[in-house]
């Protein structure tokens, strides 16, 4: 029975999508764990947000009639938030929780917390980077100890199955929406003369379209006015 339990404990299965740790090493770490500095990318809130937005729209879009959610599923949906809006600082782009601090903000177990991130990551919509940082033991001896994963939010162009929805068209002119056109530079600078506006701003106005000549000629003809009689 021993010798089973040996074989046992050497041959035991790494967490779904990471690979296995290096027992035999006086420094178990992750394996393709790096001592580098990480260089994180800032991320605006808007844009952080809108990917959220993108992420739920990608599993309903492939959501399919009798499954419960689609292609990213509601696990996956509730680390991802809890990655953008709990932990991705937007100003350094920084984002590198630990499994526990995820879990505790997404309100689920660790485990789940794993396969939620392998199914991220093989939609392309998460990626990480496994860190290990050097250390020296109480008798000097050099060592290894592992660090949280340094993680990144990638754009939707990456996702995997991922449709972006269709741009609405733009508003035919003269409908509900679409943007009504200034008036003429001449009415503008009627109104503006309506309402009080100095000499000043009607030339401003007057002088603000090139393809006007009617409007430059007046424009110069205010300049002159006002050469001769400064205020």
């Amino acid at each position: 029975m021993s010798k089973f339990r040996t074989l046992l404990a050497g041959h035991s299965a790494p967490l779904p999508g990471f690979g296995g740790q290096k027992t035999h090493a006086p420094w178990p770490v992750w394996s393709e764990s790096t001592t580098k500095e990480i260089r994180f990318q800032p991320m605006p809130k808007k844009a952080a947000t809108r990917l959220w937005h993108r992420a739920r729209d990608f599993d309903r879009q492939t959501r399919r009639d009798g499954r419960h959610g689609g292609a990213v599923g509601h696990s996956a949906l509730q680390v991802l938030h809890a990655l953008i809006f709990d932990f991705l600082n937007y100003s350094s782009g920084r984002l590198d929780p630990s499994y526990a601090a995820i879990a505790r903000k997404a309100n689920v177990c660790q485990r789940t917390v794993a396969n939620a991130l392998k199914r991220l990551r093989e939609l392309g919509i998460l990626n990480w980077v496994r860190r290990c940082a050097e250390s020296r033991r109480e008798d000097g001896r050099f060592m290894l100890e592992q660090e949280t994963n340094a993680y990144t939010v990638l754009p939707a162009t990456q996702w995997r199955g991922y449709r972006p929805p269709a741009e609405p068209p733009a508003p035919a002119a003269g409908t509900w929406g679409d943007r009504p056109p200034l008036p003429s530079v001449l009415a503008q600078a009627s109104i503006e003369r309506q309402h009080g506006g100095d000499l000043r701003a009607m030339i401003g106005i007057l002088d603000s379209d090139p393809a006007d000549a009617l409007a430059g000629a007046l424009a110069r003809l205010g300049q002159a006015m006002q050469r001769r009689n400064p205020q």
